[in-house]
């Protein structure tokens, strides 16, 4: 059995907060076709695709505008023409987007769908940033914590389709990817394959001067490349970028192999596809070996470790 297919990240450049959302399906449908068109059977959006980046935007709980931002169920009438589209390309692809459950919980949700159409898997955002309430005297906002619950899925994989060679599939979002912890709950599940959107502010988004666009950009590729080789997994990390109503979003999407190179990456902040081939056996190399967590991991010494850090003294 093969394991080698090509998989596409489908960056999009920014989303007005008065864009359709026809035009954004629009756009993204585009993207869908391009990367199909170069032989890509596995396509990865942006974290909250099908719309702008609203929680920058103080706005009530029960605004219109804001749970119209939601989806109550997926697939929806709204977004079922990309599912109609991939299904008949043979396409599979993750996408980012708000979610609202029956029982009112919100989330910062994700999902892959497989090449017939049907949704493998879901993953929710586990590490919120930004804040719980609007800060006086800031320009733009990071409300996440306001809008959104914390996920409580946990950190699930799954298995791909027998024509992608039966992956181990794992999805992130966002801010989740600066964290180790999720990369590594994937990576002892044996993870292949780690799926992620983002849409990351372009500046320091709580205040301050001490972060550039290049150095979030710098940020967002290492914690790609570095976690991509700790756990011996492929990664796409696909962001939505450039100016959205005047608040910048970092590009940088990138494609990195298990060796924690990239080998494909973004030259702009609009939409724009990037393809590679990966094989998925190419993990085998860290997994069996550098990072062969059944013989290697010593979970037994760590509480000696944290003892250890305990023991230094505050300054």
């Amino acid at each position: 059995m093969s394991r080698i297919i090509t998989v596409a990240g489908a960056q999009m450049g920014p989303t007005q907060r008065a864009d359709s959302r026809a035009d954004t399906l629009a756009r993204m449908i585009a993207l869908l076709d391009q990367a199909a068109a170069r032989g890509a059977k596995l396509v990865v959006f942006p974290e909250l695709a099908f719309t702008t980046f609203f929680p920058r935007w103080p706005m009530g709980r029960e605004d219109a505008e804001l749970l119209g931002s939601f989806e109550t169920a997926m697939p929806n009438p709204a977004v079922q023409p990309l599912f109609d589209r991939a299904r008949a390309l043979g396409v599979g692809f993750y996408v980012g987007y708000a979610e609202l459950t029956p029982d009112g919980q919100r989330f910062n949700s994700a999902i892959t769908v497989g090449p017939d159409g049907a949704i493998l898997f879901k993953y929710r955002k586990v590490h919120l940033p930004g804040s719980d309430h609007v800060k006086a005297g800031q320009t733009y906002q990071q409300l996440e914590k306001m809008y959104f619950e914390y996920g409580d899925l946990g950190f699930p994989v799954t298995r791909g389709p027998e024509e992608w060679g039966r992956p181990v599939l794992g999805m992130l979002v966002c801010n989740d990817r600066r964290w180790p912890e999720g990369w590594r709950c994937l990576g002892l599940q044996g993870v292949e394959l780690v799926m992620i959107g983002y849409n990351s502010a372009a500046y320091d988004p709580n205040g301050g001067e001490g972060e550039s666009a290049e150095l979030r950009t710098f940020h967002s590729t290492l914690a790609a490349q570095s976690n991509a080789y700790m756990n011996a997994t492929w990664a796409i990390s696909v962001a939505k970028a450039g100016n959205e109503d005047g608040a910048g979003l970092i590009g940088g999407s990138c494609i990195v192999d298990p060796n924690g190179v990239v080998v494909a990456q973004a030259k702009t902040l609009g939409d724009e596809v990037i393809l590679a081939e990966i094989d998925f056996d190419a993990c085998r190399q860290g997994k069996e070996k550098m990072f062969n967590f059944a013989q290697h991991r010593r979970p037994q010494h760590y509480a000696r470790i944290v003892e250890q850090v305990g023991a230094v003294a505050p300054e």
